[in-house]
């Protein structure tokens, strides 16, 4: 049995309100985007993921916690690059974490919906271009919206830990369950680059997509997830052969 529901068997149940299906997205995902896909709406979720978002980092960042946490995470990603950081470099950097919490929240109000865009053309020329489906661009946007909703809930989770911890090394990467690990090695690189969040969102928005387009969830997660691994795989290598 396919483990994908038409939207259309759908259209005729009443319509999850905006909360209904903000919570629907981590409680119930299967049904709640195939009231998504029939009946798109996005404005709504894109705008409370940004919002969210980019509060929780303004937030932090005004704080001399967290401008210590970002400084120290820009000096140990620029050297994890191989970049050798002298007193100059240093002093631009701590004068720059001043105005962190304006760039870090204006980056999540622009980078947030333009991933959004992105994903969502991606998945229209894969599916409707190269597959012959013919969902609507609107059905699509608004499944990638929702799933949205776990990157907020990441940040609304992981920013309170890092002021506690005082540290901008995500508590939800893979690398928390080898603590032991040397931070230069390539295999902490990599299970650094790889978040149980994003693992989430990808099995989500998979799940979103098998609806619209009335096709198996596994295959389209495995495939996001593959691409995601393999994205940070070329980023330890990257790192590990620079620190070297």
């Amino acid at each position: 049995m396919p483990d994908a529901i038409a939207p259309a068997t759908l259209a005729t149940t009443a319509p999850k309100g905006f909360l209904g299906r903000v919570i629907g997205v981590l409680l119930s995902p299967r049904a709640t985007y195939a009231d998504v896909a029939a009946r798109p709406r996005w404005l709504g979720v894109l705008v409370l993921v940004a919002l969210l978002s980019a509060c929780g980092v303004a937030i932090l960042f005004s704080t001399e916690v967290g401008q210590r946490a970002l400084l120290d995470q820009q000096v140990r990603t620029m050297e994890s690059f191989g970049v050798k950081m002298n007193d100059a470099a240093y002093d631009r950097l701590e004068r720059g974490v001043g105005r962190a919490p304006y760039y870090a929240a204006a980056g999540q109000l622009v980078t947030l919906p333009l991933m959004a865009l992105i994903i969502s053309g991606i998945a229209i020329g894969v599916f409707n271009a190269a597959m012959g489906e013919d969902a609507r661009f609107k059905q699509v946007f608004s499944i990638v919206a929702h799933s949205g909703v776990i990157i907020a809930l990441q940040q609304l989770f992981v920013l309170p830990l890092d002021y506690m911890r005082e540290t901008m090394s995500s508590p939800t990467t893979l690398a928390v369950f080898l603590p032991m690990l040397d931070e230069n090695s390539f295999l902490a690189h990599l299970l650094g680059a790889v978040d149980l969040f994003v693992i989430w969102w990808a099995v989500s928005l998979s799940i979103g997509l098998g609806v619209l387009y009335r096709r198996r969830t596994a295959p389209i997660a495995t495939t996001i997830i593959l691409i995601y691994v393999t994205i940070g795989l070329i980023i330890a290598g990257i790192k590990s052969a620079l620190g070297a």
